[in-house]
């Protein structure tokens, strides 16, 4: 477990917005930059510091994937028909780590990762441990038997913080789900507002 993904409360902080949309973020209570000059930090931002900003919070919103991951996520979107955007919000919308968070098997994205790389969930019967593995909408996601009643799985599904998008279909009973069509940006239940056309400004500078 790295460093980031346990502080990820201070990644709300300092990305200076409550990310995950969670009611225990402490960016609730203290809207500002963590350390001892948080509350002082002032300033315009320039273009590129804005840009920036929309590219951290993205990565961050699915589960802070690696710059090299990210780059090479916008590239795909960028060599596919139609809007770059769209499909850039589409790749990280089909990923299986995002599948699992947005069918409530997991409270978190991060969490939703760990059950994938320990064996937890399984693809059209078959065991997948990588997190970003492109779901398509013929593929049943579903969890393994010995781990349907975990407690966090149990937990997450009873939860009411958040709800389960139409783009996802859902059988609470087996605990499978399907992605039964690629979302649009505007049907994606970000917490925050999201700016996915400056990440794409960003890296085409």
């Amino acid at each position: 477990m790295t460093k980031r993904l346990k502080s990820k409360h201070k990644v709300d902080r300092r990305l200076k917005a409550n990310i995950w949309g969670r009611p225990k973020s402490p960016f609730n209570s203290r809207a500002y930059p963590p350390g001892q000059h948080g509350q002082n930090k002032k300033g315009k931002p320039t273009d590129y510091g804005v840009q920036l900003h929309a590219k951290q919070k993205l990565k961050a919103y699915y589960g802070n994937i690696n710059e090299r991951q990210f780059r090479n996520i916008y590239r795909k979107a960028l060599s596919k028909k139609g809007d770059t955007t769209e499909n850039l919000i589409a790749l990280l919308e089909s990923r299986l780590d995002t599948i699992i968070y947005r069918a409530k098997f997991a409270p978190t994205v991060f969490s939703a990762r760990q059950m994938i790389n320990h064996g937890h969930i399984r693809v059209n019967k078959k065991r997948v441990n990588i997190a970003s593995y492109v779901v398509k909408g013929s593929d049943l996601i579903e969890i393994r038997e010995k781990s349907k009643k975990l407690v966090i799985v149990e937990g997450s599904i009873q939860s009411k913080e958040r709800d389960v998008p139409e783009y996802i279909q859902i059988d609470d009973k087996n605990k499978t789900a399907k992605l039964i069509r690629v979302p649009k940006f505007s049907e994606v239940p970000f917490p925050v507002v999201m700016e996915p056309n400056l990440v794409i400004e960003y890296y085409s500078r």
